[in-house]
């Protein structure tokens, strides 16, 4: 079949598009729809068109292929012409989804009609730019500024029904029908109706004075939600270019702004974060060879809130799973967490009646191990305790079935201790989940010395499964980002003893682009949670005066947001922090017996002293061959700890500073703290001297 064909089905022409697996736009997929369209224009048998698509999906945007490639005539903005020019009525048949370009070339169409399951969005924010292909100027045409707006801005796509009842579409077509031949179905209906050429150009959006104060509001909001991303920005104004000028000068506009989002380096930032999330599932020892175990029974050791996390991200994929607790009261207070967790999102509209009723019953809470004895993945989530943890999986190793993969929800311990306590190591690995885990993305995937490829395999399927962000780690303290983060919040300590208020420092780093400081996140965390695990490990892997102050505050009991009190004080059913006078004296006494003469510390200081960290520890990780990439990485740190997406990630921001500069700075620290904490990573050193960055 080639890959764009036409044929007459009746009074209906019917253009194809068949460019698996996606049906990309390339420039053999353009030049095939110009062709068509000519063959169809001449055809006085084909009263009305139909542009539909083969596969699982209507046409995904561009070919990524192609990116950097000068472009080839027809280009993108040709072909969106011609199906708008055609005398003859067009209509788009969407399936699977509508997408950036593909949504934009459907609404060069005349009609539109979908299968119910079908999506449309207009994604580009997420890549830091916004649609250049007239995107801007037909949605807010078609479906009214409020939803071109909420569309674009968010980058969201929205599902069939509501795009119907917006007016982005013209007719849906129940999910079991034949796309194709409802579409055609359509087209005579068209014919019967002697329609002609609905051209969304030639359409207005009336002028009133609320307009202006639309805009402003939509600002206001996107301002405080996109922080500090300027796409979504930019996008208002070319929203706003639609409903002021006429459709030629608002696709100038809409080129101009796009150009102004391609140059910045933002674009570039948002669009390498695109790239590692699609990269980090890719591994040079796992091919499509190898292939992964069953996972459809799940075991879950611990109902705390980590495994009742877990649970439900299992749950909402479909699969079944048998969470075990050490009691009847541990067992029914796992259960409650569980349904209230469900109910709520049943009460928020996130989930209906039926998946509600499906995920409650997909759960099963025992307290005998021996109800894992058909599980297929067992994952532990109990107490940080390398002894605790130890035991547990001397028990799974007796009561799983052969072939069962088991699983350590570890932060920091070591899985190849963990694995060595069992009669199959080979079967061990580490899947470390970020709290709450039905809601964060990450999954950090970690690889002990004797894990078998095909259970690789198998945890990578699974995050697929289960919607995570799965990036893939080898053995060490901390892995990847528990490893880089130790740096970032062992300097906000220091900052705070040299003289830095906790409040100074945690704005600080939000204006770097982080949505929280360094120390709320220990007051959201618990500090009495880190103060534990340090005192797993030797003491000469801390700072001796980091976490001094912190020490003092949980001695007091004051334990984060959870006791009311932390770094922060709060107030009661109020998250906000606030500048805590007890917290201020003890960081003095404690400066005072360390002999550290406090003093003014900038902003500038503050954000360096806690990210050069991140970049170097990153540094060592991939000389190590922790992590596979440097991308992988920025993966971590972007959907795991907050990094700003616009900036790309710690490794794609050490490269746009320049490693030169970043070896620079670490060694004007190191003149400055000494050289325990600020020795250039030897990987570091290299890359500065020959020029290059992480990713070569």
């Amino acid at each position: 079949m080639s890959i764009v064909s036409f044929e007459r089905r009746g009074r209906v022409g019917l253009i194809l598009v068949n460019n698996p697996p996606v049906n990309a736009i390339s420039h053999a997929v353009r030049a095939g729809i110009v062709e068509c369209l000519e063959r169809a224009s001449s055809d006085d048998g084909a009263h009305v068109l139909v542009l539909a698509a083969t596969g699982r999906t209507f046409m995904a945007g561009a070919d990524i292929t192609e990116f950097g490639k000068p472009p080839k005539a027809p280009h993108f903005a040709d072909v969106i012409a011609a199906l708008e020019a055609s005398d003859k009525p067009m209509i788009a048949a969407i399936h699977g989804s509508a997408l950036g370009g593909g949504l934009e070339l459907a609404l060069a169409c005349h009609y539109r009609i979908a299968r119910a399951d079908a999506v449309l969005g207009l994604p580009e924010v997420n890549l830091g730019i916004i649609p250049g292909a007239e995107g801007t100027q037909r949605l807010p045409r078609l479906a009214g500024l409020e939803t071109a707006l909420q569309m674009i801005t968010s980058g969201k796509p929205i599902p069939a029904a509501k795009a119907l009842e917006a007016g982005v579409l013209d007719a849906v077509s129940p999910v079991d029908a034949d796309l194709v031949e409802a579409a055609l179905a359509y087209g005579e209906r068209l014919v019967d109706e002697k329609a002609q050429p609905r051209r969304i150009s030639e359409m207005t959006i009336p002028a009133n004075d609320a307009q202006s104060a639309l805009f402003a509001e939509w600002r206001e909001k996107v301002a405080k939600s996109a922080r500090g991303i300027k796409a979504p920005l930019r996008a208002i104004d070319a929203v706003e270019a639609a409903a002021t000028l006429p459709f030629a000068e608002g696709i100038k506009r809409e080129r101009e702004i796009f150009a102004e989002c391609a140059a910045d380096p933002q674009s570039k930032a948002m669009q390498h974060a695109f790239f590692a999330e699609r990269k980090a599932s890719r591994l040079p020892d796992v091919g499509r060879d190898i292939k992964p175990r069953s996972f459809a029974h799940i075991g879950v050791v611990g109902g705390g809130t980590m495994g009742c996390g877990i649970a439900l991200a299992c749950a909402a994929a479909g699969l079944t799973i048998t969470l075990i607790e050490q009691s009847d009261e541990a067992a029914d207070k796992a259960k409650g967490t569980v349904t209230s967790i469900l109910d709520a999102s049943h009460a928020r509209g996130r989930i209906n009646d039926a998946a509600h009723q499906k995920q409650k019953d997909a759960i099963t809470i025992k307290t005998d191990m021996a109800a894992l004895k058909d599980a297929d993945l067992i994952i532990e989530a109990v107490f940080e305790n390398m002894d605790v943890k130890k035991s547990v999986f001397r028990e799974l190793d007796r009561v799983a079935k052969k072939g069962a993969i088991l699983a350590t929800n570890t932060s920091y311990l070591d899985v190849d201790e963990i694995a060595a306590s069992t009669s199959r190591p080979a079967d061990v690995l580490g899947l470390h989940f970020f709290s709450p885990a039905h809601i964060m993305k990450l999954l950090e995937i970690v690889r002990g010395r004797e894990t078998a490829l095909d259970v690789l395999a198998t945890a990578l399927a699974f995050g697929k499964a289960i919607r995570k962000v799965a990036v893939v780690a080898r053995v060490c303290y901390g892995f990847i980002g528990n490893r880089m983060l130790e740096g970032y919040v062992r300097e906000a300590g220091l900052l705070m003893l040299e003289g830095a208020k906790p409040e100074q420092i945690d704005a600080a780093i939000r204006a770097f682009g982080y949505p929280m400081g360094p120390l709320q996140v220990l007051d959201l965390a618990g500090l009495d949670i880190g103060h534990m695990l340090r005192s797993q490990f030797p003491a000469d892997r801390f700072d001796p005066h980091a976490y001094r102050v912190i020490s003092r505050l949980v001695e007091q009991g004051r334990k984060g947001q959870k006791t009311g009190a932390g770094i922060y004080g709060y107030e009661k059913g109020n998250r906000a922090p606030i500048p805590d006078p007890l917290t201020a004296r003890i960081t003095r006494e404690e400066a005072e017996k360390a002999g550290i003469k406090q003093r003014t510390i900038t902003d500038e200081e503050i954000v360096e002293r806690c990210i050069l960290p991140l970049i170097n520890e990153g540094a060592r990780i991939l000389e190590e061959g922790v992590a596979v990439r440097a991308s992988d990485i920025d993966v971590v740190y972007l959907y795991g700890y907050g990094f700003p997406r616009w900036r790309g990630g710690p490794m794609f921001y050490a490269n746009q500073l320049g490693l030169k500069h970043v070896r620079e700075r670490i060694l004007h620290y190191q003149a400055q703290q000494g050289p325990r904490w600020w020795t250039p990573a030897p990987l570091i050193e290299k890359l500065a001297k020959e020029g290059k960055g992480f990713d070569d």
